[in-house]
């Protein structure tokens, strides 16, 4: 078990001491890191002063930071503990790092939450942690200073902090370890504190190595699927194939009598909002056993059928006929109308029409989705791998009905995420299933339940056409996209549900002066959530596969084209998330750097072909530049470029990651991935019918382009998608003179001769 569960120090020590066989008292962290890979604060008796939430501080200058955000693998246990240090004035060679719980407490039966926002999605851990959290370096380095500053005699302003000493203008240095006692005794100033100026960073802007990289890379690593509690039962749920299904029949008797398995529990369908507030809890029935092998074997052994409310004939195929019907009728929601589109159509001196079909797409986290819950009459015990902690609380605390301090919840590091935890489904089936036998439960998912029970990325169908005249200007612009919204029975009322799934402000909007953007609704029986840079994957697709399209038709460059359509360097509004305002400069500077790069003014060696695209997403800017070939049915990726401009970079290392591990995500779902259904359930259950790309079908190297930039800074785990499909679709037809319209892209290259 976990010493940051909630226990109290003592408590914990009395539980340590059972578990271990060894009393221990006045353990180190170092000793206690050695054993398990973690450093928990709960041991560390009196040796240490926190300065703040996030900030402690032992005699010996060692200094402790927390990491308040989930960790999937975007870096965050590293980048947001650095914009700390840095203000601080840390000597990073003597920071721990410790990933902190849940920070809530009860405030009159409202929670009252510690540490600032704690999700992972939208790319907002970086911006959120840049509003609040170099205030929490500055204080405790305020506080160090007016410490040195009573023990010296000397005013504040006379002394300077370096690496984890204040030093006096004689040069004498007292280190941090030996202030903390005396800091931690003061109290901030009301107006608060000053924050550094830029030119006096140390840390950031300056690559680093991932706090968590020694132990993932020995295999030490704990995700959420590595923790057990000695006491618990292991749950494995059989789930009904329908959404909208229940269960018909179960026989559990054989389940029942293999050897480890002592219960079987029906779990009932659960309309939107009864649990999650965000979307609906599919029927199952859980198999609970003492060990992993003994839940797979009584899940295997049970007699169960199962029956469709609605939607059992639903399919994929038919779904794509609904979306050209709809498109030839009135649009659901008009979402954006400037000028008169109509006309400056019908009279443009060239037209261009085209559609695109983006599918339904699941997330294949490498680690399935798993929750580990202790329920006790007085107390709940989480560990849970979430992006959106706060809406695991919600979900226990409905369950359970506990008060807010009675809840405890810590976030291991999670095995990928992509936007699939941030629904937790998971954690209440997790809760139900504890509460119901009084033990605790750790949840496990297996492969073919992560596939077939996803909440996937929406399924659409973009029809665009464009005007343009005779000095090659688009001056008309229509996008109409009939889409399954990810919103749907997530109780956003349907006048709001397009704004998922088109962005009012996106370009060309806003540089193309008649321009009409409108939704078609698409009715279908499958949960969609949120999947990498939601919207933008399938609207990147389409805008930029479709600017190619008419730069082509009216025989102009490409880039020229994009250049153009830009304009003069400006602020246009940008009211979605990562406005308020999109600047098209920035915008164009990226995609200029990705096509030098790529060496777009050059023609490319033979039997090869160049394409690009650029994004804005989130309050980022990125374009993507790729040079390929096709042989025989065969795609080779020569060339990968990413030219990213993020704001200020925390860790260019983080950054890099980011980007590159986006574009290969893109990459390998737009060329292979597509969910299907027939006959109202999903036909891909495992990686050999949703295969993700093999090393050998991507680049060698993404060469990623980074902006030195004084802006704030952006988020970057999203941006590397967006643009990355559209340009190797245009790669591909500038190599074959064959579009691609349609994902994934394999099947059409395979054609390619």
């Amino acid at each position: 078990m976990s010493a940051g569960s909630g226990f109290t120090r003592r408590g914990f020590l009395r539980v340590l001491a059972v578990t271990g066989g060894a009393l221990v008292v006045g353990i180190p962290a170092r000793a206690w890191a050695q054993q398990d890979g973690r450093e928990d604060l709960a041991i560390l008796g009196d040796s240490w002063t926190a300065l703040n939430a996030f900030v402690r501080v032992e005699p010996n200058g060692r200094v402790i930071i927390g990491a308040r955000t989930p960790d999937m693998g975007q870096g965050t246990r590293t980048s947001l503990p650095r914009i700390i240090a840095d203000e601080m004035d840390a000597d990073w060679a003597q920071v721990t790092v410790t990933p902190l719980p849940l920070g809530v407490e009860d405030d009159q039966g409202t929670p009252r939450w510690l540490y600032g926002p704690q999700s992972a999605g939208g790319s907002t851990s970086i911006p959120d942690a840049w509003r609040d959290l170099r205030q929490a370096g500055a204080a405790a380095r305020w506080l160090l200073v007016q410490a040195a500053a009573a023990r010296t005699g000397l005013p504040p302003d006379q002394l300077r902090t370096e690496a984890g000493w204040v030093i006096t203008p004689d040069a004498r240095r007292l280190g941090y370890g030996e202030l903390a006692a005396d800091a931690g005794k003061l109290s901030l100033p009301d107006a608060g504190v000053a924050l550094k100026s830029p030119q006096a960073y140390r840390l950031i802007g300056q690559a680093a190595r991932g706090v968590d990289v020694p132990a993932i890379v020995t295999g030490q690593q704990k995700f959420g699927y590595d923790h057990y509690w000695g006491d618990g039962l292991i749950a494995m749920i059989v789930r009904c194939p329908y959404f909208d299904g229940e269960l018909d029949h179960l026989d559990a008797g054989a389940a029942l009598a293999i050897e480890g398995v002592e219960q079987v529990l029906p779990l009932p369908a659960m309309p939107a909002g009864t649990l999650l507030g965000r979307g609906p809890l599919g029927a199952g029935v859980a198999v609970l056993a003492r060990d992993t092998w003994s839940a797979l074997k009584g899940r295997a052994a049970l007699d169960v059928r199962w029956k469709s409310r609605s939607g059992g004939t639903a399919s994929t195929t038919a779904l794509e006929g609904q979306a050209e019907r709809v498109l030839k009728g009135a649009a659901t929601t008009l979402v954006r109308r400037n000028g008169d589109f109509a006309h400056a159509f019908r009279t443009a001196a060239r037209r261009i029409q085209a559609q695109y079909t983006v599918p339904f797409v699941a997330h294949a986290t490498m680690e399935p989705q798993n929750c580990l819950v202790r329920i006790d009459p007085d107390r709940a015990y989480l560990m849970a791998a979430t992006q959106t902690p706060r809406s695991a609380f919600d979900v226990v605390r409905q369950i359970t009905g506990l008060d807010a301090g009675q809840i405890s919840i810590e976030m291991p590091r999670i095995g990928g995420g992509f936007g699939r935890r941030l629904d937790n489904d998971y954690v209440a089936e997790a809760v139900l299933l504890a509460k119901a036998v009084g033990k605790p439960i750790k949840l496990q998912w297996t492969r073919e339940d992560d596939l077939g029970h996803d909440v996937y990325r929406p399924f659409g169908v973009h029809a665009l056409a464009a005007g343009v005249d005779r000095k090659g200007h688009i001056v008309a612009w229509r996008q109409h996209l009939a889409s399954t919204s990810k919103l749907w029975r997530r109780g956003v009322p349907d006048d709001r549900l397009w704004t998922s799934e088109l962005y009012p402000d996106d370009p060309p909007a806003g540089m193309v002066a008649n321009l009409e953007l409108a939704w078609f609704a698409l009715d279908f029986p499958l949960p969609r959530g949120n999947w990498r840079a939601p919207g933008h994957t399938a609207n990147a697709f389409a805008v930029q596969s479709f600017l190619d399209e008419i730069a082509h038709a009216t025989r102009q460059d490409p880039l020229r084209l994009r250049l153009a359509l830009l304009g003069a360097p400006r602020l246009l509004p940008y009211a979605s998330h990562g406005g308020p305002t999109l600047d098209t400069g920035r915008l164009a500077n990226v995609l200029q750097l990705a096509a030098q790069r790529i060496g777009w003014s050059s023609r490319a060696p033979a039997g090869r072909g160049r394409g690009l695209a650029c994004h804005f997403t989130f309050g980022g800017y990125v374009a993507h530049a790729f040079e390929v070939s096709v042989s025989g049915g065969k795609l080779a990726i020569h060339r990968a470029v990413a030219a990213a401009d993020v704001g200020r970079v925390i860790d260019p290392n983080g950054v890099d990651a980011q980007i590159s591990g986006g574009t290969l995500d893109a990459l390998s779902t737009a060329l292979n991935l597509a969910i299907t259904v027939r006959d109202g359930a999903v036909v891909q259950q495992n990686f050999p019918d949703y295969p993700l790309a093999r090393m050998a079908e991507m680049p060698r190297e993404v060469e990623v382009i980074q902006v030195p930039s004084q802006a704030d800074p952006a988020g970057a785990g999203e941006m590397g998608v967006p643009s990355a499909a559209p340009a190797l679709a245009n790669a591909i037809f500038a190599a074959t003179g064959v579009r691609l319209r349609r994902m994934p892209f394999k099947p059409g290259i395979a054609r390619i001769g």
